[in-house]
């Protein structure tokens, strides 16, 4: 058993925007506790954190890194988090491990998009926050200004718990032993005040015994009541460092230990059960385990890798744990806690643990693994993950690895929420979607280095449609003869429009046998194979019903294929004459943007064919500009956003319907679609 019980332990992410510093605030905090000599370098590749080859060639993290330390009495957890938007699907899971969320701002940077996005998602979950502004010693900083740019983006509940001074080489303390020394702006007093003020705020007696009676509150008495403050989002701690330098690397590790809430302490997990009801599971270590796996890794040595938090129970390596709904129990046989790349075999976890499990296939990204079958069913409610917009497909560069590319991809969709395989049947394509152009980008080259697999990429081909204005009537007569038994088939069919969305109808009018009737199958294979390939642009045909109502037949002659060649060009004459028209995919877009973005986001969705529907103040001076527009014309719209807001943008679609493409449009994919169709 650990050494330490629930009470102790201290569950931190250290999230926000890419280049806040948070790996190196990580380093220092391992230094200062103990846990390594000296802190790394992420330029030179050495820190704990960031270990994967391609995060010490690219210098930034890419995947989420447990580490682990003792301070005092607390043993404190620390995920260090990705921060570039295009990996925010594996930052927001590790919001569902931890009690505490802080936040790391760049003094020279100030608030940025994956701050507010982290802050958010922190708040809805219902965790305790805290801001870290680092890198406080840099030149020409308006650090008071920055803290009202944090109060005007995340409420008044932002206040300072240390302020910096000389220069930001060094912080003062406001809460726990308030110094003496001069900040370099506002003044200990205070901060100091003003944080009391609002913490005996959610407490009557306290605030009875501060405002009436005048009495001077001590910070351990003060205790109970901060952490409510915390669970109520009613304030926000800031603290200021310089982990490159070791500038407030105490104080922040003393904030960790003595406010921020351990497990027992902070708000419940929203979890439910099988009929979706919510269900409170409290820490308690004598209960039948229930834990959450919020990351998956895949390790050529290692196998998979299952990183889980633990919610109730103790687990042991022999603990036999169910997976999901899965009726047989796996056995752990090997239970991990994790410093970086470093596994450390442990005997027992309690609640609050986040550890680590290997080689156990069954294990998935946010799977429930429980002890009890009374579980079965419970579930963690689900992270607003950002939608994968953005698609590439993707073909094997050389011939026989296409088994290799579809077991990479796997793999690799397994680590990563947000990366989506699609393969379309239509157009036989393996399509993969992701978050950016960065993300899948490190999707591919990971694919080349670790599995051996290199890739031809392009834009996917947009989902088209084809349909039909008005009835027609088409005809056909198959006849071939070559020298033996030849073949006949003779169709007369109509077809008419149906209501969009209606699919399609077949009708088999024939009467008098002058088609057989077991010949009427093959007509409806000819007009499907239609179907799938279209008939004017090449893509598939929908909304219409086809009534085959006179035909003739040989008795000799006549065989399936005769009347499948026979029923396929009917229906390729009777749509020529029925108006046909090909359908493009509308989707619903949604756009949070700054203000003062907003009428170039709405011009430039304009300029798409697109229509703006309303605009939604939000927030912190953001905006959401909704709309419709063609999904061709967004192919390229997750770059382009980026360079008109400076990364702050973000969007979500989804599809709402099909309306018929302009006619110039039509004319090109028709005239593409000829040769094609000419040669075969």
């Amino acid at each position: 058993m650990p050494e330490y019980t629930t009470d102790d332990i201290r569950n931190v992410a250290l999230a926000g925007h890419g280049g806040a510093g948070k790996t190196t605030l990580a380093e220092a905090l391992l230094a200062y506790t103990g846990v390594i000599g000296a802190p790394g370098s992420v330029a030179n590749g050495t820190t704990v954190c960031d270990f994967d080859p391609q995060e010490k060639e690219h210098q930034h993290s890419l995947y989420p890194a447990v580490v682990n330390f003792d301070h005092g009495s607390r043993h404190v957890n620390l995920v260090d988090t990705p921060g570039y938007p295009d990996f925010l699907g594996r930052a927001l899971p590790v919001l569902a491990a931890v009690e505490t969320a802080a936040v790391v701002v760049d003094a020279r940077q100030g608030v940025q998009m994956v701050t507010r996005r982290m802050m958010e998602a922190a708040a809805q979950r219902g965790l305790a926050r805290m801001v870290v502004v680092n890198k406080i010693d840099a030149d020409e900083l308006d650090l008071e200004a920055l803290l009202e740019s944090l109060v005007e983006a995340f409420g008044t509940e932002c206040m300072p718990i240390n302020l910096p001074a000389g220069g930001g080489r060094s912080v003062v303390d406001c809460f726990f032993e308030p110094g003496e020394g001069p900040a370099d702006f506002s003044s200990v007093e205070e901060a100091h005040t003003r944080i009391v003020d609002q913490v005996v705020e959610v407490d009557e007696e306290l605030m009875e015994l501060y405002l009436e009676q005048g009495e001077e509150l001590e910070a351990d008495r003060l205790h109970d009541a901060f952490e409510s403050a915390l669970r109520d989002g009613h304030l926000v701690p800031v603290c200021f460092t310089s982990a490159e330098m070791g500038v407030g690397i105490a104080e922040l590790a003393n904030v960790i230990e003595k406010v921020m809430p351990s497990p027992p302490e902070a708000n419940r997990p929203p979890f439910r059960n099988a009929a979706g009801e919510p269900v409170e599971i409290a820490p308690d270590p004598d209960g039948a385990a229930v834990c959450h796996v919020f990351k998956v890794s895949v390790d050529a040595f290692v196998g998979k890798l299952g990183v889980f938090r633990i919610h109730r129970g103790t687990v042991t390596k022999d603990s036999h744990l169910h997976i999901g709904d899965a009726r047989k129990p796996v056995k752990v046989g090997h239970l991990f806690a994790l410093q970086g790349k470093d596994h450390v075999e442990i005997d027992a976890g309690v609640p609050g643990d986040i550890c680590a499990v290997a080689k156990i296939d069954e294990v998935v990204y946010d799977a429930m693994m429980h002890a009890s079958q009374d579980d079965e069913g419970l579930s963690l409610a689900k992270l607003d993950l950002p939608a994968s917009m953005l698609g590439l497909a993707i073909t094997a560069r050389t011939r026989g690895d296409e088994q290799k590319l579809g077991d990479s991809l796997s793999k690799l969709a397994a680590e990563d929420p947000c990366l989506a395989i699609e393969h379309n049947a239509i157009f036989n394509e393996t399509v993969i979607r992701g978050l950016g152009d960065l993300h899948l980008r490190m999707v591919i080259e990971k694919m080349k280095d670790r599995y051996n697999v290199e890739v031809e990429t392009r834009r996917p081909k947009i989902a088209y449609r084809e349909t039909i204005r008005k009835p027609a009537e088409g005809h056909h007569r198959h006849k071939k003869q070559t020298g033996g038994a030849g073949q006949f088939g003779e169709v007369y069919l109509k077809i008419e429009p149906l209501e969009r969305g209606a699919g399609f109808e077949f009708v088999d009018a024939v009467v008098g046998g002058v088609i057989p009737h077991q010949f009427i199958p093959a007509v409806e294979k000819g007009v499907r194979q239609i179907l799938g390939t279209g008939a004017v642009a090449g893509y598939p045909i929908h909304d219409v019903r086809v009534t085959v109502y006179d035909g003739k037949h040989h008795s000799v002659d006549s065989k399936e294929v005769a009347f499948v060649a026979a029923g396929k060009k009917a229906f390729v004459d009777a749509v020529s004459k029925a108006a046909p028209i090909v359908l493009e995919p509308i989707v619903d877009i949604q756009v949070t943007v700054p203000q003062e973005n907003m009428g170039d986001v709405a011009g430039d969705l304009s300029s798409k064919r697109g229509r703006i529907n309303g605009t939604e103040a939000m927030s912190a001076g953001m905006v959401v500009v909704s709309g419709q527009a063609p999904l061709a014309e967004l192919g390229s719209y997750q770059s382009e956003l980026k360079s008109v807001t400076g990364g702050t943008g973000s969007f979500a679609m989804e599809l709402s319907h099909y309306d018929p493409v302009p006619a110039n449009i039509q004319q090109q994919l028709v005239a593409e679609f000829k040769p094609a169709a000419e040669e075969d």
